[in-house]
């Protein structure tokens, strides 16, 4: 499975686990998360998170709630962008669970308990819990996203997490780790390669510049985290240089607002090039005619500001958040653009919007799309399966066996067969539950 992320290591009785996710599917989360773990929260000595999203720290705190009390570790950006979610998901969680019909997977007290077991370790800082050795090294995914190296009994084995698709703006390189017995490595690109895409910064140059003359709005649905930021600091980059006239930009996310505040904290997590930015004196997530647009009442406010105007909302694919209530005002409008700057899933509006439909359903509502439609393709925050590989190779001389997870069976497969030719690495992959 791509998602819900939980890996258990045992070593002369101590119990640690690397990431403890939720798993998402056709629905925000899938009836197996209120499942028992196959193992007692209660006898869990502590917890190291690759990232922050959902998938990897979903289920911590279930794990709280049902008994955990030892500590978790992650980077300190992972730590603050997980309680930012975690609290964003608890909401989302509670309309799944009466959907379901199903009784609360936790409750806001398990979330605060969760953070008070938390603690911030930085990249290659190592610490030890029992006979385990563990140290974090910059996965380039997500600010703050780590790859886990563990050492205990004189053997060594590496976690993935999800890698970047690097270099990325802001985050950096995914770093490369030279030696290992054991990897267990992410698929979730690993039967495919990113197309080669236009760079996003002259489509968007495009984009605004077109809005501009048709007197419009650009509309782009954007995830909270991540995408939002990589907007903003090109949007920045491209108004610095006086490439784009001078237009109101809204965000209307108070999730990716909150998000945007942790990662003015964590410069010290930057790239040379944003670093060098921020000492130039550029505020990168702020310039001349941002708004962030908090509240309810502030979103409203958009409605009434003259276009043309460039709006960045959530969710990335249109299934939910402010973005339909903008869609349904302005898809209609053929002087206005839409942008999908990710992935679409398949049944989500925003892929049906992307395959072409002349009118989509909004609230009840049949809304004809009479604006225009863009897309930059292929662009993800995913390793792709050359990626995958090259990060694997400096690995290959020590490598007893790759454990080949987090991705559909496809992908999975199709990576396995590869490790196998190129590689000449005995590689696995693991069913839930399986026992090595």
């Amino acid at each position: 499975m791509v998602t819900g992320a939980n890996y258990l290591l045992e070593s002369g009785g101590t119990k640690i686990l690397v990431d403890c996710g939720l798993m998402q599917g056709s629905n925000f989360a899938e009836r197996m998360n209120w499942e028992q773990f196959s193992y007692k929260p209660s006898e869990i000595s502590a917890v190291c998170i690759t990232h922050a999203h959902i998938d990897h720290t979903g289920r911590l705190p279930k794990l709280y709630k049902e008994g955990f009390r030892g500590t978790i570790y992650s980077t300190p950006p992972t730590r603050d962008f997980a309680e930012e979610l975690l609290l964003d998901s608890e909401h989302v969680l509670m309309q799944n669970a009466k959907k379901l019909k199903k009784s609360m997977l936790y409750g806001l007290e398990d979330v605060n308990g969760v953070m008070e077991l938390w603690r911030g370790v930085g990249y290659h800082s190592a610490f030890t819990v029992g006979p385990f050795k563990i140290t974090f090294y910059n996965a380039g995914h997500i600010l703050g996203s780590s790859i886990i190296v563990i050492e205990a009994e004189g053997k060594k084995i590496v976690f993935s997490g999800d890698l970047g698709n690097s270099p990325a703006p802001i985050i950096g390189n995914t770093e490369k780790i030279r030696e290992a017995d054991y990897c267990v490595v992410e698929s979730t690109y690993g039967d495919r390669l990113h197309e080669e895409t236009p760079m996003r910064k002259e489509v968007l140059e495009d984009m605004i510049e077109d809005v501009v003359k048709m007197g419009g709005v650009l509309m782009i649905p954007a995830f909270a985290m991540e995408r939002t930021q990589e907007m903003l600091y090109e949007i920045n980059s491209l108004a610095e240089q006086g490439r784009i006239p001078r237009l109101p930009i809204f965000i209307d996310s108070p999730l990716a607002i909150k998000l945007t505040a942790v990662y003015k904290k964590y410069v010290s997590y930057y790239d040379p090039m944003a670093k060098a930015a921020i000492a130039e004196g550029d505020a990168i997530f702020n310039f001349p005619g941002l708004h962030m647009t908090l509240t309810t009442e502030e979103s409203k406010s958009i409605n009434s500001a003259p276009s043309p105007k460039v709006i960045i909302a959530g969710s990335g694919m249109s299934n939910g958040g402010r973005i339909l209530h903008h869609e349904a005002r302005y898809l209609s409008d053929p002087n206005s653009l839409i942008l999908f700057i990710g992935y679409q899933a398949k049944g989500t509006l925003g892929r049906q919007i992307l395959d072409g439909e002349k009118t989509v359903k909004i609230f009840g509502e049949e809304v004809a799309v009479k604006c225009k439609v863009r897309n930059i393709p292929g662009y993800s925050a995913h390793a792709d399966q050359n990626q995958l590989l090259d990060w694997l190779s400096p690995m290959r001389q020590e490598l007893k066996k790759i454990f080949i997870t987090q991705g559909e069976g496809g992908a999975s497969e199709a990576l396995s067969q590869k490790t196998k030719d190129e590689l000449a690495v005995e590689p696995a992959v693991p069913e839930k539950g399986g026992v090595f």
